[in-house]
């Protein structure tokens, strides 16, 4: 991927090093390093310069961003996408259920991570496959990836610093008391499990999980969760912890009457652009099969 980024520089940036600088917009120096490699790497006033040169109040510097390498084990495979939003920093994708998020050794070839690598191939452009918020194989919704290495750290210390906001919906049997809480409990292992996990007071790490019922009918509540920490199956895990798993959920509560897959969808999330700053909003419908255990309209 080419990308070209302009800075003007402020009073408060007048006398930094360019390598400096670039760290207070959020590159690391594993970008400065890679960014060093490239051609006609940075520019201030129409003039190519060293990564040392001070910069001065008022000086437009150009950072150019050339990514020639795709992803190496990410075949190129046509999939249709749901593109919610797309620039030349990041791409927005409402992610089906059933859809893997990358290749593994069972989906080698079906994954979200090969239909990107087909739709930039297709346009002649490479592609490294950069995630910020993974989901799960069957859970839907929205996810966000960066389209070059500075977009890509910067969005993963948003979510580090608990800067990128997620909402799930959620549906599970019965009616929740209270209707709205938090649930503080620590996730570990089942045993030497690589992908179960339990709610584990001697060994687990804290997590937190905010939530609040948004309707109940038909004997199930439709749920909004926002999480505060990221532990693996967290939002499953908690809600099986409190007595109401997740319908569908094939791993913690195999109750496939109405789901053949956990019922989680990320409906929404919000951050700030990487590049710009711009804040972002993007929200994705509750999908069919959790709309349809509703009668009336889901919000």
């Amino acid at each position: 991927m080419d990308r070209q980024l302009i800075y003007t520089i402020e009073n408060e940036a007048d006398g930094l090093p360019i390598d400096k600088y670039l760290k207070t917009q959020g590159y690391s120096s594993a970008n400065i390093t890679a960014v060093k490699k490239m051609p006609n790497n940075v520019v201030v006033n129409d003039e190519w310069v060293h990564m040392n040169r001070r910069l001065s109040s008022g000086e437009i510097l150009t950072v150019n961003i050339h990514e020639e390498e795709s992803s190496e084990k990410i075949p190129p495979v046509e999939i249709p996408l749901d593109i919610v939003y797309e620039d030349e920093d990041i791409i927005v994708i409402n992610k089906p259920a059933g859809l893997p998020i990358h290749p593994s050794l069972n989906h080698y070839e079906d994954s979200l991570a090969n239909g990107l690598a087909y739709y930039y191939a297709s346009q002649g452009k490479p592609f490294i496959f950069r995630c910020a918020n993974r989901l799960d194989k069957n859970t839907s919704g929205l996810t966000v990836i960066a389209k070059h290495l500075v977009s890509a750290n910067i969005l993963s210390t948003m979510v580090k610093n608990r800067e990128f906001h997620r909402e799930y919906y959620a549906i599970v049997r019965e009616c929740l008391e209270p209707v709205s809480g938090t649930i503080d409990a620590p996730i570990g292992r089942v045993d030497d499990s690589i992908i179960t996990r339990q709610v584990d007071f001697e060994n687990g790490e804290r997590a937190v999980t905010h939530y609040k019922v948004i309707k109940e009918e038909n004997g199930h509540s439709l749920v909004s969760i926002h999480l505060e920490t990221g532990r693996t199956h967290q939002i499953r895990v908690h809600f099986k912890y409190i007595g109401h798993p997740l319908i569908g959920d094939h791993l913690y509560n195999p109750d496939m009457e109405y789901m053949q897959r956990q019922a989680l969808h990320s409906h929404k999330i919000e951050f700030r652009h990487p590049i710009t700053k711009k804040a972002m909003e993007f929200v994705a419908p509750l999908p069919n099969d959790m709309s349809e255990i509703f009668n009336s309209s889901v919000p």
